[in-house]
């Protein structure tokens, strides 16, 4: 059976916090309504937790949009994944933990409303965001077409992230995005180059101007963007991804050349990794190659 998933990547301006839900739902269903093959919309970093941090102080501001993931925002997302029968990345929220810290967290949900993951921010962008670390990396399955890894915007800049989440059976990751700053250009080729090291999809939903850079873009397994958004204007970038292009990768090697996964599967012993007083074991990297566990 075919693994195709039909998407739709938005690329918008974050929306003001207090008429957020209203907004979201109606360009949601406006989406849909324009292109009702779609089965996953996907959103930028922070989206619906727009602030005006000119105006004053930004940790106020968010402590002041801050919900549980289970509060009033994440009961109308559920309600609207539900409602338009889609798999729902929202992009991320300003989540208030269970202390009352904050984080910044990423979500998704199934066609049946169900919260079917939810990723705090491992990489904050310091000294700039005031948010705590996660602490795991997170994966979600969709039955019949693959496995779908969570990671958030700077996260992108460290490959340990990217690498677990595909070791964890990842077969495309979703980095909703807030880049503001001149860096864009350096993220996009990181993006491409991620998804050649790992043999995955990757798909990266950008904030629009005025306040972001854009160039939202989906690369495929082999490191070929398969769209991307030529500037900072609101846009969505639609395309049906071929979660089997993965299996064909790794089986037979990017440009017919390269299989890493099956190489790391076949060292003769532990490859010790002194940075993370850790190692690389073959038997255990086996084992996650052939379950996706």
């Amino acid at each position: 059976m075919a693994r195709f998933l039909p998407v739709a990547v938005m690329q918008a301006a974050p929306i003001d916090a207090a008429t957020a839900i209203d907004v979201f739902a109606a360009r949601l269903r406006d989406v849909m309504a324009t292109h009702p093959g779609t089965r996953m919309v996907l959103h930028p970093e922070l989206h619906l937790c727009g602030t005006t941090a000119d105006g004053g102080d930004e940790t106020v501001q968010l402590q002041a949009v801050a919900e549980p993931l289970h509060g009033t925002r994440g009961t109308a997302l559920a309600e609207l994944a539900a409602e338009l029968g889609i798999w729902l990345l929202p992009g991320s929220v300003c989540e208030r933990g269970e202390a009352g810290e904050l984080y910044n967290t990423s979500m998704a949900y199934a066609p049946d409303g169900s919260l079917v993951a939810s990723y705090r921010k491992i990489f904050p962008w310091l000294p700039f965001e005031p948010y705590e670390s996660g602490d795991r990396f997170v994966v979600f399955d969709m039955p019949d077409i693959g496995r779908v890894g969570l990671a958030i915007c700077y996260d992108l800049w460290f490959p340990e992230v990217a690498r677990n989440l595909a070791w964890l059976g990842a077969e495309m990751i979703v980095y909703p995005t807030q880049t503001t700053t001149c860096d864009r250009h350096q993220e996009v080729i990181m993006a491409q180059a991620t998804a050649i090291q790992n043999q995955v999809f990757v798909v990266v939903p950008n904030v629009a101007s005025p306040k972001g850079t854009g160039r939202s873009l989906i690369v495929d397994p082999e490191g070929l963007v398969r769209t991307e958004a030529p500037d900072a204007s609101p846009a969505i970038l639609t395309d049906v991804l071929d979660f089997d292009a993965v299996t064909r990768v790794r089986d037979y090697g990017t440009c017919g050349l390269n299989r890493m996964w099956s190489q790391m599967a076949s060292l003769p012993g532990p490859i010790q990794l002194p940075a993370y007083a850790g190692a690389i074991d073959p038997a255990r990297w086996a084992d996650a190659s052939n379950s996706g566990e």
